[in-house]
C-alpha cells in the first residue's frame, strides 16, 4: 500500500501514514460535529506506529458517551482538528478524512452515533449503521 499524508489548514502539522486504515467510518454524535465543525465527522482508523506527525499538535480532552476519555488532537496555530485518540481504542489513531491530501482514499463502512445524525443527511452508499456506539 502506497502511504497516505495530510495536514492541517495552515500546513504547520503535516502527517504520513504507512498502512491500511483498520476501520473508516463516519461519526454523528454532537462532540465529533462540534470538534469538525460539520453535520458529522468522517474518520479512519489506523495502527498508530503507522502515523508519523510533525509539528505541533495540542490537545484537548473530552469525554465521550461511553464516559471514555478522547484526546482530540489540532493544530495550535489554525485551529483544525487533525487527529483523535481515545481511551476505547489504545493503539489506534483516529485521522479525520478531511485533513488527508487525498480524500478520494475513504470509504466508509460503517456510521456510529446515528441517533443523533441530522435528518438533513444522506451519506448514501452501504454501511452498517448503529444507533449508538457498537460495543
Amino acid at each position: 500500500m502506497a502511504s497516505m499524508t495530510g495536514g492541517c489548514l495552515c500546513g504547520r502539522v503535516r502527517y504520513t501514514i504507512t498502512a491500511a486504515p483498520i476501520r473508516s467510518g463516519i461519526c454523528h454524535c454532537r462532540n465529533c460535529r462540534r470538534h469538525t465543525g460539520s453535520a458529522f465527522e468522517p474518520f479512519m482508523m489506523f495502527p498508530v506506529a503507522s502515523v508519523n506527525v510533525q509539528g505541533e499538535l495540542r490537545t484537548f480532552d473530552l469525554a465521550g458517551d461511553s464516559g471514555r476519555i478522547v484526546h482530540r488532537r489540532f493544530c495550535p496555530n489554525c485551529g483544525s482538528g487533525v487527529l483523535n485518540e481515545g481511551e476505547g481504542d489504545p493503539g489506534v489513531m483516529i485521522v479525520l478524512v478531511g485533513t488527508l491530501d487525498d480524500q478520494t482514499v475513504f470509504v466508509p463502512t460503517f456510521e456510529v452515533m446515528c441517533e443523533f445524525a441530522q435528518p438533513w443527511v444522506q451519506a448514501g452508499g452501504e454501511r452498517r449503521r448503529f444507533p449508538g456506539m457498537p460495543t
